[in-house]
């Protein structure tokens, strides 16, 4: 599942942040590939057990299908804790030189950050280049390098505007289709009732990943980040995407269309449920979140696509998704990379589990674009299609280049959006301030 959701609590520690950033510089300098990968890959008395950290809602089904149709290889599965949780219990354990899984679940943004500290294997040597071609192009750009492969995709987060259609029809709103429209609607929805709002801005760092995702959509590349090309890496934070994004939504804020409510709160759970959001703008993972937070609103809601800044445009942006990556430290890198393409990769079965218990929206194309997936009825969208709205943004997500530094980065974006909302820093230098404290 991808972590970005508001499940995923991101500490906030500036010192440690900074300091980390600061370490990085050196690392940066001394890196220029993966580890090669401890061990051998010579058989033993029965089959190669290999071990697997990752927080997947209702794994243990696609852990069990993937041992029941493998002889020769079995998984042993550890939840080591979700997102960062994880991540620095992996950081601990390749710093130390012990401890690390065979394979590990990571999001697309920390792929570089891991990578650059040589703790990936490039799993093209084993094999994965030849699934190049079965998953969506975007996504498989951000786990590899040219012909170097560092990971495996396995779910994204197309974006979508998903909208209570009673309330739509109650306040005689029109689901917008441009940016523009949804300013006017929800000023028309506040002047209707001024309880509520037509959306909620993620403003705490659980959502730094959903901010992202919009500038994504409005054009923004803030990194140009490859492996091949360290210790050079590109930096604009403050480019003409990410600057419309802030002023737009700065602009709701000052004018009180949009209520400003952490997502990971009590506060925003209730206002999902009570009516007082009438859209919710999330990720093709965001119907099953949904669903678990907002239960009694159940039929209210419906799936529309992702507002645009020009009308009859087609742009997306994508919130989230994860990968299997293999570490340095194993001593199995054929059968690890094995279980990395396979464990999901395009098992029927595995993303039977993946879509109707887990709800991962995945990236590979025959899943993807497959009649399961894309004509499946949600009960809690009305028994909308929801995912003929999600396919085409997924396919039609441009690509996008991660840092090493990423946390560090939507860290600060979170303080200065912070500082924004409460008045005390003009939404206009938001992404100058942002760009000049992460490049200095």
């Amino acid at each position: 599942m991808s972590s970005p959701s508001p499940r995923r609590s991101r500490s906030f520690h500036r010192s440690a942040t900074t300091a980390a950033s600061a370490a990085l510089a050196g690392v940066l300098l001394a890196a220029c590939g993966s580890g090669t990968g401890g061990g051998s890959d010579a058989a033993s008395d029965g089959p190669v057990h290999i071990k697997v950290w990752a927080w997947y809602p209702q794994f243990k089904p696609v852990v069990d299908e993937f041992n029941r149709t493998h002889k020769n290889i079995k998984v042993d599965w550890v939840q080591a804790g979700v997102g960062q949780d994880e991540y620095t219990k992996l950081k601990t354990a390749l710093k130390a030189g012990t401890g690390a899984p065979d394979v590990v679940m990571l999001e697309f943004q920390e792929l570089p950050t891991i990578q650059v500290s040589k703790g990936l294997l490039d799993i093209s040597k084993y094999g994965a280049n030849e699934d190049k071609g079965k998953y969506v192009d975007w996504a498989w750009k951000q786990v590899s390098d040219g012909d170097h492969v560092y990971a495996i995709p396995v779910d994204g987060g197309p974006m979508a505007m998903m909208y209570r259609e009673d309330l739509f029809k109650k306040y005689k709103l029109k689901v917008p289709t441009t940016w523009a429209e949804f300013k006017e609607e929800a000023a028309k929805l506040r002047a209707a009732d001024p309880k509520a709002y037509l959306t909620d801005f993620g403003s705490d760092e659980t959502a730094a990943g959903w901010l992202q995702g919009l500038m994504w959509q409005a054009g923004s590349r803030p990194y140009t980040y490859a492996p091949s090309k360290l210790p050079n890496i590109g930096v604009k934070l403050n480019d003409a995407g990410a600057k419309k994004v802030y002023d737009y939504w700065g602009d709701l804020i000052k004018n009180k269309l949009v209520d400003t409510s952490s997502y990971a709160t009590t506060d925003f759970y209730n206002g999902l449920t009570s009516g007082k959001y009438a859209t919710y703008i999330a990720a093709g993972w965001g119907p099953g979140y949904l669903q678990s937070v907002a239960k009694k609103t159940a039929g209210k809601w419906r799936v529309a696509p992702l507002p645009q800044w020009t009308k009859g445009g087609n742009d997306q942006g994508d919130w989230g998704g994860s990968t299997f990556a293999v570490t340095s430290q194993t001593k199995h890198p054929k059968e690890a990379t094995q279980v990395a393409r396979e464990i999901f990769g395009e098992s029927e079965a595995a993303w039977k589990v993946g879509i109707d218990q887990a709800y991962l929206f995945p990236t590979v194309n025959s899943v993807l674009n497959g009649p399961y997936f894309q004509n499946k009825k949600y009960e809690f969208f009305g028994g909308q299609q929801v995912n003929k709205v999600f396919v085409p943004a997924a396919n039609n997500i441009g690509t996008f280049d991660w840092s090493p530094f990423q946390d560090y980065a939507y860290n600060t974006q979170t303080t200065l959006v912070g500082k924004a909302i409460r008045g005390a820093l003009p939404w206009s230098s938001v992404a100058d301030t942002l760009h000049e404290q992460v490049t200095s």
